[in-house]
């Protein structure tokens, strides 16, 4: 549950759900921003949910910090309605135009890019947030052999569909972008659609994903 909801600004209400990063939190999280987004609370102009916060925009000329807190304080929790547990699947080609880090990765991990792929590609990921860029998912949890810090020079631009990794996380660049994650892969699925207004983003919080690696001529013909 809530923590502490404090002041972000003047026209925001920062929702502290705790320290640390799992999906007990963050199903708390994800809860909370689905009864608001259900509520039609007055004055609410967006709701934003990371791993472990939740940020509630409102409109001053419609409602207030103090009022607006209360609702959210005493707001009736409906089941979480994210539990359809979404599997998402997600193709990944690994050649080496698209594994852009993966010998870096070999040197770091001290272990060969067999192991690698086989240990990333054996487990289901949970999308804890979509941030930093439109559509983004941040998924956890990497197995810990995996564990990679971040580069030490971030790269100017990182092509779009880019499957990157650090420390605990994988995600998936929806834009080509400036970025520092260690990129292992692409996929061919368009994971970000802005023209789509019903829901433009193919993975939202809450979801799972499963990656499969595919060749080169497979990745060619998904693009297709």
């Amino acid at each position: 549950m809530i923590k502490n909801i404090s002041n972000l600004g003047d026209a925001a209400l920062y929702c502290d759900f705790g320290t640390e990063v799992n999906k007990e939190i963050n199903r708390n999280v994800i809860n909370y921003f689905n009864n608001l987004r259900d509520s039609n609370f007055l004055g609410i102009t967006n709701i934003t949910p990371s791993y472990n916060k939740l940020v509630i925009s409102f409109d001053l000329k419609l409602t207030s910090f103090a009022k607006l807190k209360k609702q959210v304080e005493n707001l009736e929790l409906k089941k979480n309605n994210n539990s359809k547990n979404n599997l998402i699947k997600i193709p990944v080609c690994c050649a080496e135009e698209f594994a852009l880090d993966i010998k870096r990765l070999q040197k770091l991990l001290k272990i060969n890019e067999a192991k690698i792929y086989e240990t990333f590609f054996s487990k289901n990921y949970y999308c804890y947030m979509t941030g930093f860029i439109a559509g983004m998912p941040f998924l956890g949890d990497m197995d810990k052999s995996l564990f990679a810090k971040r580069l030490e020079t971030p790269r100017v631009k990182v092509p779009k569909n880019s499957i990157g990794i650090t420390e605990q996380f994988c995600n998936i660049y929806t834009f080509e972008s400036p970025g520092g994650w260690n990129i292992i892969g692409s996929t061919p699925l368009e994971i970000f659609n802005k023209d789509n207004q019903d829901d433009p983003a193919l993975i939202n919080p809450g979801d799972k994903v499963k990656f499969k690696q595919i060749t080169k001529d497979e990745y060619d013909k998904i693009k297709s």
